[in-house]
């Protein structure tokens, strides 16, 4: 099994023809993975969408 992921406008309607064609041949949909905000970032981390973190200025700073 394989699954593809597509972009496309949803107001063309040539592709909307295709897509239901292919889920009429037997494709099924599945429906997008909800992720917390938390679970995006660090998805974004793995594809390497981040390159640098940083510590925000307004973090308390440690006296010693």
């Amino acid at each position: 099994m394989a699954t593809l992921t597509l972009n496309y406008d949803d107001k063309n309607v040539l592709v909307k023809t295709i897509l239901h064609s292919a889920i009429l041949a037997g494709a099924t949909e599945v429906a997008a993975k909800k992720m917390s905000p938390l679970d995006k970032a660090l998805e974004d981390v793995r594809l390497g969408k981040v390159i640098t973190v940083c510590k925000p200025n307004h973090a308390p700073k440690i006296k010693q």
